[in-house]
C-alpha cells in the first residue's frame, strides 16, 4: 500500500476512485482536510464546505469524490485506519524478535498518534457515526497482533497459550498509552513509553 493513496479503494463509494495521479492527490488533499476538520470541529459541527476550504479547492469538487459528508468520514476511518497499519508495516520490515516486533509496531504507532492527534477524535466518533468502521478498525489492529503472537510462539519465543484475547488486551494498552503520552501530555518519549509497555509484556507485573 501507498500512504499517499487511501489505504483502500473500497473506501470510495459510488465506484468514483480516482484513475489519474492528480485525482489522487486531490483525494489525498480532501482526506487531510477532512482529518483537519472532523478533528478540531467533530463530526456534527464539520462542514463540508470547510473541509473544503481547508483543502484549498472549490466546494463542487468535494462530489467529484464523495456523495457526502458520511461517506467522505466512513472513507477516512479507513484511510487512517490504513495508513496505522502502514507505518507499523514499515517499522517490521527488518527482522526483529518478538519483542523488538512489538516494540517497533508500538512506536510506529505511538509516533504516528503523536503526529496525527485527530485520530483519537475520529475514531472515537465513528463508534456512534459509523460503529461498522470503528469496529473493523479495532478488529483489523487486533488481528494483526494477533498474528504477530503467532509468529512469536511458533518460534518458541512466546508462550504457547496466547490467544485472540491476549492481543486484545495488547491493544488496549496501547490504546491507552497513546491516549495518555501522545494526546494528553508529550512529555516522555518513544522510546521511554515503548520501553514500559515491553516491560510489561516481557516480565509482567508479578514479582518473582
Amino acid at each position: 500500500m501507498d500512504i499517499e493513496s487511501p489505504s483502500d479503494p473500497d473506501a470510495l463509494p459510488g465506484g468514483k476512485q480516482p484513475r489519474t495521479e492528480r485525482g489522487r492527490k486531490t483525494l489525498r488533499k480532501l482526506l487531510d482536510a477532512a482529518a483537519l476538520e472532523f478533528g478540531e470541529k467533530g463530526f456534527h459541527e464539520a462542514s463540508i464546505s470547510g473541509i473544503t476550504s481547508r483543502a484549498g479547492m472549490a466546494l463542487g469538487s468535494f462530489y467529484t469524490y464523495f456523495d457526502s459528508k458520511d461517506s467522505l468520514f466512513r472513507a477516512l476511518v479507513n484511510d487512517l485506519s490504513g495508513r496505522v497499519g502502514i507505518e507499523a508495516g514499515k517499522a517490521l520490515a527488518e527482522s526483529r524478535d518478538a519483542l523488538g516486533s512489538e516494540r517497533a509496531a508500538f512506536s510506529a504507532f505511538f509516533d504516528f498518534a503523536r503526529e496525527h492527534q485527530e485520530i483519537y477524535r475520529i475514531i472515537d466518533e465513528a463508534e456512534f457515526v459509523d460503529p461498522a468502521s470503528f469496529r473493523q478498525h479495532y478488529e483489523s489492529a487486533a488481528q494483526r497482533i494477533h498474528e504477530r503472537l503467532r509468529r512469536g510462539m511458533a518460534s518458541g519465543e512466546l508462550r504457547d497459550d496466547l490467544d485472540e484475547a491476549s492481543a486484545w488486551a495488547i491493544m488496549g494498552m496501547n490504546v491507552f498509552l497513546g491516549l495518555k503520552y501522545a494526546i494528553w501530555s508529550g512529555d516522555r518519549s518513544t522510546a521511554d513509553i515503548a520501553a514500559v509497555a515491553n516491560a510489561l509484556l516481557e516480565k509482567g507485573i508479578v514479582k518473582r
